[in-house]
């Protein structure tokens, strides 16, 4: 195919966002079904509906040698049909395939319909014995044959399993499938990876690879030739190696973008010092540790040049990335230009503004989506004027409406989880400006070309001397009444105690429920003046009242969601008692520990978990009793999950991938990394034929957002 006529969105591109809803027998009432399950209403995003299992039917022997407890597969004759006695009670047939006969018993009306005595089948269930009877039960299927001899080809010896929604059959899946596959030519589509690497990891094309992936049974001579299960691997990793490939060829045109383009250059002060640092400094009141000035410096010479920065600050709960911030903000401001840093949440961002606010010699502002009225209209028009140099905020920083006379250094506190094209768009309220994302949450080194691989990375890897460890126990769950107990009397000394409630199932209503629950049962323990309950739900006016109520030490027992995994400083806090701690992940607890241990006092973590915990749940909360380390914790929590445990995935940006999996990302990511970066080197614009192929893969995994950076300045 030649190069012009590569038209990716008309031609190639067309079928994959083809609407469920207008292939052929989807309703809208299934339509808004397959929705729901598949997460998207376009075809791409049906086939990236990855099979939770796979049911083998590749056992067909005679009845009289089939064994009890597998599924049987097998053609045979109707001999004689029992309808029911009464309603509700099932069908029953007498069934033979000439070697031994099996009764078949079904509660399907459906089922039952089809069958007529003297009947050819095929069928396929699970063949149970009681003894010397022996049945299948509400068969899988069950499908008339004109003739014997006609066999079981009808029936697959592999089938796959999808992820369900109420309402929603397997069968829905898979013909809505057969209909999205019918879209596509029979021709492949242009290959993106070199022959060299599809050689050496022998993989199919990408649409054999899914096609392989949904319906296995259409490859029956794997199953004959002993092959099926290495093969089914190697499509299942062509698709992952495609996911990670695509996410590096993202980040790879963004760093080239980033490299390429014109920032500020801000060097400070032509004498080199930089009076407002000195100030906040002396009003920190602090020596900056040994990993704090290291960070620093790299930030500053990234600012002094005369590129855009992009830098990823990772520091663990404590480290001290708040002052880093502030220090570069005011590196910004002592070269002329303002600077803005935007926390995912009002608590997170209110935190940082009062902290600012102490420390910095120069005019803060705050700005969130509650600030209204005649308030707005100043902050707004401050910030564009340019008399507002620092402005700490929440996504409302970054709407259409909020224009700056001169940015030049955003912060993003990078909590919520921002993807590349989220943050290459954040970049574009200032033409120049440099970004620095921070994160409380260490991530594994394997981790950061995923989610960061277009960004320079800086660690505080080293605590603040004097901060006290926090003891972290385990508990059963069966041991809460003794913890409340226990409770009373550090509370009847001053000490307050965070409660933070389970994850249930990923639901917010669950969450505040089970949180309600709580902190309905605590109050009737400690009196109803002692205990606050905040959640994600509350009015964000009312959450502080009850936040400042507990900063304030007028409540002893703060009972939460995970609402206050950050931003929330209450020094005088030392107890904090985790519920349900296996549902979280072990990013989040360190996150929920670092809570505690800010003041003077002795502090502790209690994790209270399920009464019977599997091997690794216990192997993980180990960990965190074991170690403070948030860099150590990360690591290890990535490799249990590597071996296949995928608890916590939440917190590690899992949930977005559809196909990659932590066990393959060590070997597959430098590699998709090496293959993105050779690629953009020896053809920037992605004009040639290779480079055209490989924007599909952008395409369809959501990278778009980069591909507009080919084409700008």
């Amino acid at each position: 195919m030649p190069t012009s006529s590569l038209d990716l969105t008309r031609n190639i591109l067309k079928p994959f966002l083809t609407p469920l809803s207008s292939l052929k027998g989807v309703g809208p009432a299934t339509a808004k079904l397959l929705s729901k399950a598949v997460g998207g209403e376009r075809v791409i995003d049906l086939l990236f509906h990855t099979p939770d299992s796979l049911i083998n039917r590749s056992y067909r022997p005679t009845l009289a040698l089939a064994e009890p407890g597998r599924i049987v597969t097998v053609a045979g004759t109707i001999i004689k049909i029992i309808s029911p006695s009464r309603p509700r009670k099932p069908t029953r047939a007498l069934f033979t395939d000439g070697t031994d006969q099996i009764e078949l018993i079904l509660f399907s009306p459906y089922q039952a319909k089809k069958l007529t005595q003297s009947q050819t089948i095929a069928l396929s269930g699970v063949l149970e014995a009681q003894g010397l009877n022996r049945t299948i039960t509400n068969p899988e299927h069950l499908i008339p044959l004109s003739h014997l001899e006609e066999g079981l080809e009808a029936i697959p010896f592999i089938e796959a399993v999808w992820p369900l929604t109420a309402g929603l059959f397997s069968s829905h899946i898979s013909r809505t499938l057969r209909q999205a596959f019918r879209l596509f030519p029979p021709e492949p589509l242009p290959e993106w990876l070199p022959p060299s690497l599809l050689q050496e990891y022998n993989w199919p094309g990408f649409m054999t690879a899914l096609h392989l992936l949904h319906f296995p049974g259409d490859f029956p001579e794997l199953v004959k030739t002993a092959t099926f299960e290495p093969t089914y691997e190697k499509a299942k990793n062509r698709l992952a190696f495609d996911e990670l490939f695509s996410g590096q060829l993202g980040m790879v045109i963004a760093r080239a973008h980033n490299h390429k383009g014109h920032g500020f250059s801000m060097a400070g002060t032509e004498s080199g010092e930089n009076p407002y640092r000195k100030e906040a400094l002396k009003r920190f009141g602090y020596e900056l540790t040994g990993a704090q000035k290291r960070v620093l410096a790299e930030i500053d010479a990234d600012m002094a040049a005369p590129r855009r920065m992009q830098r990823l600050l990772q520091g663990d709960v404590g480290s001290g990335k708040t002052i880093i911030a502030l220090l570069s903000m005011l590196q910004a401001y002592s070269s002329g230009f303002q600077a803005a840093l935007m926390a995912p949440t009002e608590i997170l961002a209110r935190q940082h503004y009062e902290t600012f606010s102490a420390l910095c010699p120069i005019p803060v502002a705050y700005l969130s989506g509650t600030i209204k009225g005649v308030q707005r209209r100043k902050l707004l028009q401050g910030v564009s004027m340019g008399t507002i140099p620092i402005v700490i905020g929440t996504h409302a920083l970054f709407q259409d409406k909020v224009s700056f006379s001169r940015l030049g250094l955003s912060i993003i506190d990078e909590q919520h989880r921002f993807g590349v094209e989220q943050r290459l768009r954040l970049n574009e309220k200032g033409e120049h400006t440099d970004t620095l994302a921070m994160t409380a949450t260490p991530i594994p080194r394997t981790l950061l070309l995923t989610q960061y691989g277009e960004m320079d990375v800086s660690r505080i890897d080293e605590l603040p001397p004097g901060r006290k460890p926090i003891k972290t126990t385990l508990h059963p769950f069966s041991a809460t009444k003794d913890i409340i107990h226990r409770l009373q009397n550090p509370l009847r000394n001053g000490v307050q105690a965070f409660w933070v409630c389970p994850l249930v199932q990923e639901s917010e209503a669950l969450d505040l429920a089970a949180a309600e629950e709580r902190f309905q049962s605590l109050q009737q323990y400690f009196g109803p003046d002692v205990v606050g309950l905040v959640h994600g739900q509350q009015d964000v006016h009312h959450r502080n009242q009850i936040l400042k109520k507990f900063e304030k030490g007028d409540l002893s027992i703060l009972v939460a969601t995970t609402v206050i995994e950050v931003g929330v400083n209450i020094p005088n806090a030392s107890i904090m008692i985790v519920e349900h701690a296996e549902r979280f992940g072990l990013a989040q607890l360190h996150q929920l520990r670092g809570r505690v241990g800010r003041g003077s006092k002795a502090s502790y973590c209690l994790l209270l978990h399920d009464d019977q915990l599997s091997y690794t749940s216990q192997r993980r909360l180990n960990i965190l009793r074991e170690t403070e380390d948030g860099f150590l914790i990360a690591e290890e929590d990535f490799r249990l999950r590597g071996g296949g445990d995928m608890g916590g995935t939440r917190q590690t940006g899992f949930a977005n991938f559809h196909f990659a999996s932590p066990a393959l990302l060590s070997s597959y990511v430098p590699l998709a990394r090496k293959l993105a970066t050779h690629l953009i080197h020896t053809d920037p614009s992605l004009s040639t034929f290779l480079g055209h192929a490989a924007q599909i893969p952008l395409k369809l995994f959501g990278r778009d957002e980069t591909l507009r950076l080919l084409t700008s300045g």
